[in-house]
């Protein structure tokens, strides 16, 4: 590799609402008043981004925490520049007709779907930690169609997002006349102790060789991000319209819905947190995905403004910003909590 002004960044899947910063960043211009050309570039399997990053054919990329450490600990040399969605409710999204309820155990015998390998571990080691084994469920992996897979009954229940395939089945619902709030979910970082949700983090990551030798553009990259992340927050309705001029697939009811409930969940100033990368560190290494003297692989090093200090109360943090989504999902708009607040 040699030095370039030139980034190709790979998202991690096809062009979702919560992609708004990367894609207004380019069409406001502000990669170009940065001096810095970047690509984007959509995967035809959301699995492939990490080795596709790792192997250098391509420069930098959206991934999750988990995947973004166990990649590393495959030999892909990728490292976490920032964060774009900071700790997005992960779990087992199901209908309440399906007979799941929120004992976990009620998972015996079901269909559980998961986008890929690390959602089968998530839920293996689960069912051990409440008595039951792997065989008491029936896996199935379903890619990024978990809640279509949960339309057509091909499974009881799957791994999701709130703020994505929760969205999905409640509007799904809405249509047919049935409560949207028949949708429910069991979240992992509860059912696990984790203390956060922090594994689904979504991070601008980068191949570390491409990292190393270009380091100004890197920077210059993160500046633009940082410009049309404040564009974001401070204009979310402005934003998403804009956003819909660039990507008119955006333009549905649905993927606004998404965008409004991705909204509480945009890191501000995009660092990576310490405390949620030690935690899901750890958690990966009781997963058994990393060795034990892993070390997490991210660096704030390329943003260059003044970073929000870590919050002084994670936990109240996540019943508010659970309260606020409720709030969301039932009045719509654009909300966030105040980080930190006892």
């Amino acid at each position: 590799m040699a030095t370039t002004d030139r980034i190709t960044f790979l998202t991690n899947w096809h062009a979702t609402p919560y992609h708004a910063p990367l894609y207004l960043a380019h069409s406001k211009g502000f990669f170009k008043e940065e001096g810095v050309k970047v690509a984007i570039t959509e995967p035809n399997d959301p699995s492939d981004v990490t080795e596709l990053i790792g192997t250098g054919k391509a420069d930098m990329g959206f991934k999750a925490m988990i995947h973004t450490l166990a990649a590393k600990a495959r030999g892909y040399p990728v490292i976490s520049v920032g964060s774009l969605l900071d700790e997005p409710f992960t779990g087992v999204i199901y209908l309440k007709s399906s007979g799941i309820t929120e004992d976990f155990t009620s998972l015996k015998g079901k269909r559980i779907g998961y986008v890929g390998e690390f959602g089968k571990i998530q839920i293996d080691e689960l069912t051990k930690s409440y008595g039951m084994s792997p065989s008491d469920y029936t896996a199935v992996r379903c890619g990024m169609n978990v809640s279509k897979a949960i339309m057509k009954g091909e499974i009881d229940a799957g791994i999701g997002l709130e703020n994505v395939q929760m969205v999905e089945l409640e509007e799904w619902l809405g249509s047919q006349g049935r409560p949207k709030d028949d949708v429910q979910m069991l979240r992992i970082d509860k059912l696990a102790a984790l203390g956060c949700c922090c594994f689904c983090t979504i991070l601008y990551i980068g191949n570390e060789q491409f990292i190393s030798e270009n380091q100004g553009a890197v920077q210059k990259f993160m500046r633009a991000i940082k410009k049309a992340t404040d564009f974001v927050l401070a204009n979310p309705g402005q934003a998403y319209e804009e956003y819909i001029d660039v990507k008119p697939i955006m333009n549905t009811p649905v993927n606004r819905k998404i965008f409004e409930r991705s909204f509480a969940y945009f890191s501000s100033d995009v660092k990576n947190v310490k405390r949620d990368w030690s935690k899901v560190t750890n958690y990966s290494k009781r997963l058994g995905i990393i060795s034990q003297d892993f070390e997490p692989n991210y660096t704030n090093g390329f943003l260059g403004w003044d970073l929000d200090a870590e919050s002084n109360d994670p936990m109240g943090d996540q019943q508010r910003m659970a309260a606020l989504q409720k709030e969301v999902a039932a009045k719509g708009g654009y909300h966030r909590i105040s980080v930190g607040t006892a």
